[in-house]
């Protein structure tokens, strides 16, 4: 039996988050919007206490948790909704880097299109983001800094307490893409200096289409964000849309979970990964970036062509070469190219990423097979 070594592409659903989409999609259908009877009423209630359960990982408000349909749709509100008030301020320079999801690239892309003055943040070979960087990048006009938690591809964890002490005192926004470690790193998201940070289900146990963005007051003032779409002024006018309460009821699940159970799944994590380093150095891998998650392991084997290594360990293991979002069309990893590293270094990476659902890791027969290629 083939063992899951993609959790980075999506997790496992938790069986108790199963139980609760299933309840609220066959027994509990009421719209929340629908205040006129019980179903209505049940429907409202389980979607504010999911917003409780998701604000509760970071020390959130309840009240500055918007649902949206996944991290991709919270990073676009997050960076294109605050375009507006960014040009009546003539402050349109927004920094970035070259190692983000393509969910935050696009949108970034988006708006250098449109005239806004973008700096892209560079990493070494490390997959890191410096907070001195950071620091040279800001200007008097910068009204966006967005920077992600975890990587995808490598699972560096980037120094999000550093860079909220960098913009201690600076006027311009934060925004975290943390879909590779709400629920799992959440200490550097309670950082109040962290603005908005976007959430996604499916990373975390939960099911697929739904997700949050998490948008902090600073004090009183709210962030000047514009909806991307209108029509029913649902989640305080930001994400309008009748609300898909099972899916919700599920990411809250996921996030109560997550909240009781992390550290002991992060220790989990971290035993696996020692025991995959430990047996992969067998054949002579190479580890692409540092202060990596214990969940996840990017590495390439020199003069082993990832496709080919792929091929080889189905039926062992399932795991990945990059973002799941661009797998349709391979080209060269943008991350492990931002880092320097080389063509054939490049072409060989493989990611595997588990979860606390992983038992075991198929080391023995992964070593196996791509010995069969050395």
């Amino acid at each position: 039996m083939t063992t899951y070594l993609d959790c980075n592409a999506t997790t496992p659903i938790a069986p108790e988050v199963a139980e609760i989409v299933s309840k609220y999609m066959f027994e509990e259908y009421g719209n929340a919007g629908s205040r006129t009877h019980e179903f209505g009423v049940r429907a409202k209630q389980a979607t504010e206490l999911a917003r409780q359960q998701v604000a509760d990982v970071v020390g959130a408000g309840k009240n500055e948790v918007i649902f949206t349909s996944g991290a991709t749709e919270s990073n676009n509100i997050a960076i294109l909704g605050l375009k507006s008030w960014a040009i009546s301020q003539n402050q349109k320079h927004i920094v970035t880097t070259k190692i983000e999801h393509k969910a935050v690239l696009e949108p970034f892309e988006v708006l250098e299109k449109e005239g806004f003055d973008v700096t892209y943040l560079d990493c070494d070979e490390s997959g890191l983001i410096s907070k001195e960087s950071l620091a040279e990048s800001l200007r008097d006009d910068t009204c966006l800094v967005s920077i992600m938690q975890v990587n995808n591809e490598t699972g560096s964890i980037q120094d999000i307490s550093g860079y909220c002490e960098v913009l201690e005192n600076h006027t311009a926004y934060f925004h975290v893409d943390a879909a590779q470690g709400f629920g799992k790193y959440s200490e550097p998201l309670k950082h109040s200096r962290v603005d908005m940070m976007s959430v996604s289900g499916h990373k975390l146990y939960g099911p697929k289409g739904i997700g949050a963005l998490i948008v902090r007051r600073r004090g009183f003032k709210k962030v000047p964000l514009q909806p991307l779409m209108y029509g029913g002024g649902q989640e305080r006018g930001l994400r309008p849309g009748t609300l898909p309460v099972a899916l919700i009821a599920g990411l809250g699940e996921a996030c109560s979970l997550a909240y009781k159970n992390s550290e002991m799944w992060s220790q989990h994590c971290q035993s696996l990964k020692d025991k995959a380093l430990s047996a992969l150095s067998e054949i002579g891998i190479e580890v692409n970036g540092q202060n990596a998650a214990p969940h996840v392991l990017n590495f390439s084997i020199p003069e082993v062509n990832s496709e080919a290594a792929m091929v080889a360990l189905k039926g062992i293991a399932a795991v990945s070469n990059g973002s799941a979002c661009t797998s349709s069309s391979y080209t060269p990893s943008h991350v492990l190219t931002a880092m320097g590293l080389g063509e054939e270094r490049i072409d060989s990476a493989i990611r595997m990423s588990w979860c606390y659902q992983t038992k075991e890791l198929p080391l023995e027969a992964i070593v196996e097979k791509i010995k069969q290629y050395l």
